[in-house]
């Protein structure tokens, strides 16, 4: 007879019972390998591709679960919800299916994207706030006044069910993994998904560690699990907003607490990284927020000598920031060069920067040139020029050519 340990929140016959529930909306999105990953770590390493699911993201499913076990009551009295992007669509869209009325609170200046599958899904989208607090507490009023049901995007029995979903698909498609790599924002997902497979890795009598990932900008889980009570955190703006939260949800919290097995951080240049990799080498577009777990094995934040799942937990990034994390994701990784030189204001000068950048074969793709620049005299003009390089080493030979050649670049992507 096999001895499990009994975690908080859902049990393994809740998270099978939300399956069923689940799989009425939710794909069976693919576990891909990734042959790049595995020669960097040394192991195999699986995608779990999240961002390949209905409304770009792992939400729907805990979204839908928590919508499905509400009374005809409360389902005649509609769900309100708060989200800045992947929680507002889950909502929307789950809502849609069972015919229930959603209304969905998005801060002012959402990215237009979210805003308008939020609406194509069918919810009354209404724009509040500067910051998501002033949404969330708009959203909260809009409830006491309606009677309409609060849909919290992650602390919840219910939804976190519905996000463990995800840990059980893992297993049956990665079965030798040894580890699974999660992001970790509220950490619906992460509570769900860790404790969904320790459960059911016990019940095959295996283990499986499971590690959490955030942001470094924004990481209430590390001191939170140090402190053994919830902290707060000042978020600082990461890229990886979507799990950009100061505190964690009580509930989560307590499950991860028992579930996971550690929980670390990532850096911007991180997360750049690995969205960059995953869109070069793996062909998949994914948010920042859901490109951390792929991060922290980039970083070695993660070690693993065995199968590894990463979990790819959500697509929906606006092009315009996809656009700069790219360029961001290029200069961390040295293949992006931007640096500003003086010149002196004569024919020719700009020819010679050229032609030095040529010798090297860096590319140049923009130039900027001013006359007006902040100490500048009257006989001088300064360029910003960026150029394409082939990697750190790169960089390093294209700065060190300009400064053999007189002149005293200062590089403006570090």
């Amino acid at each position: 007879m096999v001895v499990t340990q009994v975690y908080p929140g859902p049990t393994l016959a809740e998270f099978e019972g939300a399956r069923e529930v689940v799989a009425r909306v939710a794909r069976r999105t693919p576990m891909e390998s990734s042959r790049f990953l595995e020669r960097e770590l040394g192991a195999p390493v699986y995608l779990k591709c999240e961002n390949l699911q209905r409304t770009g993201s792992y939400k729907l499913r805990g979204a839908f679960n928590r919508l499905s076990a509400l009374t005809p009551a409360e389902r005649e009295r509609g769900v309100v919800a708060a989200s800045a992007g992947n929680h507002a669509q889950g909502v929307a869209y789950a809502a849609r299916e069972l015919g229930i009325r959603a209304t969905i609170f998005m801060p002012v200046g959402v990215a237009l994207p979210k805003l308008e599958a939020t609406r194509a899904y069918g919810a009354e989208v209404v724009l509040a706030g500067a910051t998501f607090g002033e949404t969330a507490a708009a959203s909260v009023a809009h409830a006491e006044q309606t009677g309409a049901v609060f849909i919290p995007p992650f602390d919840h029995h219910d939804v976190i069910a519905g996000q463990g979903t995800l840990g059980l698909e893992i297993l049956e498609q990665a079965p030798d993994a040894s580890t699974i790599v999660v992001p970790i924002g509220g950490g619906g997902l992460a509570a769900g998904v860790a404790s969904a497979v320790k459960q059911r890795a016990a019940q095959l009598g295996r283990d499986v560690r499971v590690v959490g990932v955030q942001a470094a900008n924004a990481a209430p889980f590390v001191p939170s699990l140090a402190a053994g009570a919830l902290q707060e955190v000042p978020v600082v703006p990461t890229i990886a907003d979507g799990i950009a939260v100061y505190r964690p949800g009580a509930m989560t919290f307590e499950v991860i607490r028992e579930a996971i097995d550690e929980v670390v951080t990532v850096t911007e240049d991180d997360i750049a990284r690995a969205l960059l990799v995953l869109l070069e080498r793996a062909k998949l577009v994914v948010e920042p927020a859901g490109a951390v777990s792929v991060a922290a094995l980039m970083s070695g934040a993660v070690q693993t000598d065995g199968p590894v799942v990463a979990v790819l937990s959500g697509g929906n990034i606006d092009p315009l920031l996809m656009q700069r994390v790219i360029a961001h994701g290029l200069a961390a990784s040295g293949r992006y060069l931007t640096v500003r030189l003086g010149l002196p204001d004569r024919p020719g000068q700009l020819v010679r920067v050229a032609e030095l950048l040529a010798g090297t074969h860096a590319n140049v793709v923009e130039v900027m040139h001013t006359r007006h620049g902040r100490g500048l005299q009257i006989s001088e003009v300064e360029i910003d020029i960026s150029v394409e390089t082939r990697g750190p080493e790169h960089r390093a030979e294209v700065v060190e050519v300009l400064r053999r050649a007189g002149y005293e670049p200062v590089v403006l992507d570090d």
